[in-house]
């Protein structure tokens, strides 16, 4: 398979994603609670086998994934993704024993899992972190590390059932001085409290007064968590914009059907030629989107070494795109377009936060353009 067409293997599952999404996710995600962890809507993932298939595809799959729930339930997409995103540095760095207690429970849905890497003062600048890991005297298994300081904008805190928590353990080393934990969030010390943000899901802040940690919670290597955290997000990326092109499909979708039946001055809208070349600019900008996302995710799944870079512009294309194409979908239905549970209401409040969280697109062009000077030879 190349990058550029799914096989049809893939577009039927990406069908019966989309089913499964107005069937059985998105009356769940109706009964649940703005801005809360939805656990029914969670447990259902896992009883459906798609938390489980976080961990066992590459990936493409994640991005077919998303893209297709996205189109019909932005909760259940996004409920899954942040399964993955919390859980993936388990299953890639945890130890046996930290998979074993964990992952069972995260694929099932039975356990919120959360990516705690952002901070009121560090956010786009990741390296910045200021939570401090002061390393305990003594040796044996209780020996280890007191967690001191704040999380921001993380996504299903204060809720989660376990976060993997990214702390600076060498003071003035920068990326290097990073360690990764998993914290249980019943360990002393933890509080947290919701956010009222723009988009519906659950996210707020981590408080960790005095937070013990041992050997046994470190992901990967002490000093090395910010590997950890690198390699979560350049596979989760690339399917942010999986994401974006779902909701920009969804908005593109919506406008077609409202264009082609609303009547205005004489004739349908679609007959307007302003109107008609807009839907095109709206389509041609989906599709380009959406065929980067695809070759970003298999690039990352057959191990090419240019991963960073098509990841991050895969989702600065995509989330970019999707904010274009929804706003436009807003200005082509009109005031209509902002009733409160309209769709397009809904996608209007969804669209802007990719833009920003897991690098923002200024991050995004940063990340281009020091792999393009990376192999440039200076004169």
């Amino acid at each position: 398979m190349t990058a550029f067409s799914l096989d049809p293997t893939h577009t039927a599952w990406c069908a019966q994603l989309r089913t499964w999404a107005e069937e059985r996710l998105r009356p769940l995600a109706e009964k649940g609670e703005p801005g809360r962890v939805n656990r029914a809507l969670v447990a259902e993932l896992g009883r459906l086998g798609l938390l489980d298939r976080l961990f066992t595809s590459g990936a493409l799959d994640l991005c077919l994934m998303r893209e297709s729930l996205a189109y019909a339930c932005t909760e259940a997409e996004t409920a899954l993704a942040l399964q993955g995103l919390g859980a993936h540095p388990v299953h890639a760095h945890g130890t046996q024993a930290q998979r074993t207690r964990w992952l069972p429970g995260v694929r099932a849905g039975t356990a919120i899992a959360a990516f705690a890497l952002s901070e009121p003062g560090a956010g786009s600048d990741a390296a910045a972190l200021s939570l401090t890991a002061t390393q305990e005297s003594g040796t044996g298994p209780s020996a280890g590390w007191r967690l001191s300081g704040e999380k921001c904008w993380i996504s299903n805190a204060p809720e989660a059932d376990l976060y993997t928590v990214f702390a600076r353990t060498t003071p003035g080393a920068g990326s290097r001085g990073v360690t990764a934990f998993l914290v249980p969030a019943d360990r002393p010390g933890l509080t947290g409290s919701p956010l009222d943000m723009l988009s519906p899901h659950p996210i707020g802040t981590l408080l960790f007064d005095d937070v013990h940690v041992t050997e046994e919670d470190v992901l990967g290597e002490p000093d090395r968590g910010f590997r950890v955290a690198m390699s979560t997000l350049n596979l989760f990326r690339p399917s942010v914009g999986a994401f974006a092109v779902g909701m920009a499909q969804a908005a593109l979708d919506a406008t077609l059907t409202h264009t082609a039946g609303r009547d205005a001055f004489g004739a349908k809208l679609k007959d307007l030629q302003t109107v008609a070349h807009q839907v095109a600019e709206m389509d041609l900008r989906v599709e380009a989107a959406r065929l980067m996302v695809y070759a970003a995710a298999t690039a990352y799944d057959d191990g090419a070494p240019d991963v960073p870079r098509r990841s991050a512009m895969a989702k600065l294309l995509a989330t970019e795109t999707a904010q274009y194409v929804v706003d436009a979908a807003v200005q082509l239905h009109g005031a209509r377009a902002l009733h409160r549970g309209h769709l397009l209401e809904h996608l209007y409040r969804e669209v802007r936060a990719p833009r920003i969280y897991e690098g923002a697109s200024e991050v995004q062009r940063a990340i281009i353009a020091k792999e393009l000077y990376a192999t440039v030879e200076a004169p």
